[in-house]
């Protein structure tokens, strides 16, 4: 099973299920939109009575300051607060599949996020890349926050980390942000990987059977830009546990979701 969407940009989202291949009917949903994100989990539900790997995978870059539908910061709600959502709404068809996995992608730009917990829709000061690399920490934190309270659990479920290096794709050439498009768009672009390459961390997370939970897979090149999958390192902050508390409640909190699954103290 296949879901893309977006928020009406060329940011495109995927949701899938594997084994053997990615195939089955395409399902459009708006990850910006925790109500959009609700009626794709309650369809994907009533359709199928388990789901083998989610890959949550949210392409929204640097755009101009503006609020989700529920009023959260955009990219916030778009590459994070969309996917704990939908993770949460899913876990019990992925708890009954098969090898199950999550699989976030993050990004090299985790090192150098933070999280805002005392202004996340930044109100007084916004930094398109900023809030960017905001998003892409939040992915990190989420995914192992997650593994710990599954493990915790005793639940099947892998949460695996990945990232694409740097790979050309219009999530940078689309941005109206013409400093942000000029840099990742034709400086960067003689480094930047074609999207089929890109795209095996991701394959490997979700299907190689000696990928642990907790792992964070990426290329194996310079400055982990380009190359072959392999398992990368995670900043300390984005794997402080006191972080990912704070973060997980919080994200319940604005999504409304929750997991069945306990805190790690």
């Amino acid at each position: 099973m296949v879901g893309a969407g977006g928020h009406g940009d060329p940011h495109g989202v995927l949701q899938g299920r594997r084994r053997p291949f990615l195939a089955g009917a395409g399902r459009q949903r708006y990850l910006v939109d925790l109500d959009s994100v609700r009626a794709f989990a309650d369809q994907l539900r009533a359709d199928h009575p388990r789901l083998d790997v989610l890959v949550n995978n949210a392409g929204v870059m640097a755009p101009p300051r503006s609020l989700s539908a529920q009023g959260h910061e955009l990219q916030f709600a778009s590459n994070h607060l969309g996917h704990f959502a939908l993770t949460g709404l899913l876990l019990d068809l992925l708890t009954d599949g098969n090898d199950p996995r999550v699989v976030t992608v993050s990004s090299t730009n985790h090192r150098q996020g933070r999280l805002h917990f005392d202004d996340l829709s930044r109100e007084r000061k916004y930094s398109p890349m900023g809030f960017y690399n905001q998003s892409k920490f939040a992915n990190a934190v989420f995914g192992q926050e997650l593994h710990r309270r599954l493990t915790e659990a005793g639940n099947p479920v892998r949460s695996v980390l990945a990232h694409p290096g740097y790979t050309s794709t219009n999530l940078q050439t689309s941005t109206p942000v013409a400093v942000v498009k000029m840099v990742f768009g034709p400086l960067l672009a003689p480094l930047a990987q074609p999207p089929q390459q890109g795209a095996l961390s991701q394959l490997y997370a979700a299907t190689a059977p000696e990928v642990k939970g907790g792992e964070f897979i990426g290329p194996d090149g310079f400055a982990e830009l380009r190359g072959a999958p392999t398992q990368v390192q995670l900043s300390t902050a984005a794997a402080d546990p006191h972080t990912g508390r704070r973060l997980w409640e919080l994200s319940e909190n604005l999504t409304g979701v929750r997991f069945r699954l306990p805190a790690v103290l």
